[in-house]
């Protein structure tokens, strides 16, 4: 009989598994040889909640994966192995429903028997979606609960997932609720971050923090140092106790806006520019459609869902469980954040958490947790370049393999 570690891997919204190759690739070269005790790594790369599928919201997504692994222990059993550890590393999205997933586990009791190891999130919206004091964030902070469906509403703490109309973000970092209890028995939390350019999960609530130094370097500098054994690692940051007298402007990306295969040669890149105009409107439309669409579709899934529910999810249990506290003990709770950083505040770069977002940073915050931050200054947007999302066809995805290989080299196995 094989002792088995086994890792799984979420991907993120509209993902698949293929997002997550080069994860699975290089963790399974690094440990593919046993631990000293025998114990062998497993990589599960999850596939039950891919592409629309992740619109349906983190809690149905995170009842997905828990059976899909269910399944898989059933397999690695049938075949006489027998899974003694278990880890799991979420990337955006993925990483809030790695902590909707070791919820389920706990309640069913799973950990009584297997060891939780290695918690990780790469670029996780732990906070939610945070505004920034600009119009497309406004834009994007009024439309994205509607166009995402369930998970929209939940991405921007609109949703009232419990019984005492609580968001399920919320809910998830209370410490006694049991997705915070099931996170804190893992033997190590690391989580990792872009520092600059994640336009798409930006620093503060991908590291769980209430103030981004990052953003107010231009005005303040900011000493980086990065690790020279992992690329674009960052070792070490700090701001001056002064500002200096003149400061360097962060780079700003030489790389062109279009992918790549909208990057044409003369005179043919012209002929692109010129249609824009017409382009633009074309190609928005198409997207708010498709968005509308998929929308919709995920909205009548979860209907056929809640009407089928059992009463063995998570879900039916909070919401007993939310339904048997005290009313004035919600309230309290409802009430309650964390101090408001004023400094923050007075920063037109920073970005706007509300009070459910602080209380949510200050409760994650409680936990003992590794916070590792990747700095890809030549980039447009470092969101896909943190796991290497796709090196096929944008091949300055490969950037990110120094980060994927220290997230790798500290998995305990």
């Amino acid at each position: 009989m094989t002792q088995i570690h086994l890792l799984t891997l979420i991907h993120g919204m509209w993902g698949n598994p293929g997002h997550l190759a080069e994860l699975a690739r290089i963790v399974r070269e690094m440990h593919s040889e046993p631990a000293d005790d025998g114990t062998q790594l497993h990589v599960l790369v999850a596939e039950t909640n891919s592409d629309e599928s992740t619109y349906d919201g983190i809690d149905w997504g995170g009842e997905r994966v828990a059976q899909e692994i269910y399944d898989e222990i059933e397999k690695l059993e049938s075949n006489g192995d027998k899974v003694t550890r278990f880890s799991v590393t979420g990337y955006s999205l993925g990483g809030l429903v790695a902590r909707y997933v070791v919820g389920v586990l706990h309640q069913k009791k799973f950990f009584e028997s297997v060891a939780p190891v290695n918690f990780n999130t790469i670029a996780t919206p732990h906070l939610g979606l945070p505004r920034f004091r600009s119009f497309m964030s406004g834009v994007f902070s009024s439309l994205g609960p509607r166009l995402l469906s369930r998970t929209g509403e939940q991405f921007y703490c609109m949703d009232k997932w419990s019984a005492k109309g609580r968001p399920l973000l919320q809910v998830m970092a209370d410490p006694d609720r049991i997705f915070y209890q099931a996170l804190a028995l893992f033997q190590t939390r690391r989580i990792y971050a872009n520092a600059i350019n994640d336009v798409t999960v930006p620093y503060v609530t991908a590291a769980i923090e209430t103030y981004d130094p990052f953003l107010d370097a231009a005005s303040k500098g900011l000493d980086v140092e990065i690790n020279t054994d992992y690329k674009h690692l960052i070792k070490a940051f700090s701001q001056p106790p002064e500002a200096p007298a003149r400061l360097v402007k962060r780079k700003k990306s030489r790389r062109p806006m279009l992918p790549p295969f909208l990057q044409f040669r003369f005179p043919f890149n012209l002929l692109l520019y010129i249609s824009l105009p017409l382009l633009i409107p074309v190609g928005v439309s198409l997207v708010l459609f498709r968005l509308s669409k998929a929308s919709h579709g995920s909205r009548s899934r979860i209907k056929l869902l809640e009407k089928e529910k059992s009463t063995d999810t998570l879900m039916s249990a909070i919401a007993s469980l939310e339904r048997s506290v005290e009313e004035a003990v919600v309230d309290i709770m409802e009430t309650e954040s964390a101090p408001i950083d004023k400094e923050a505040q007075l920063s037109k770069e920073q970005p706007i958490l509300t009070p459910v977002q602080l209380g949510i940073a200050k409760n994650l915050n409680t936990l003992p947790i590794e916070k590792e931050l990747a700095y890809f200054e030549d980039l447009t947007n470092s969101h896909a370049t943190i796991i290497s999302r796709d090196v096929v066809r944008f091949p300055q995805h490969r950037e990110g393999e120094g980060v994927i290989r220290h997230w790798a080299s500290s998995f305990v196995l």
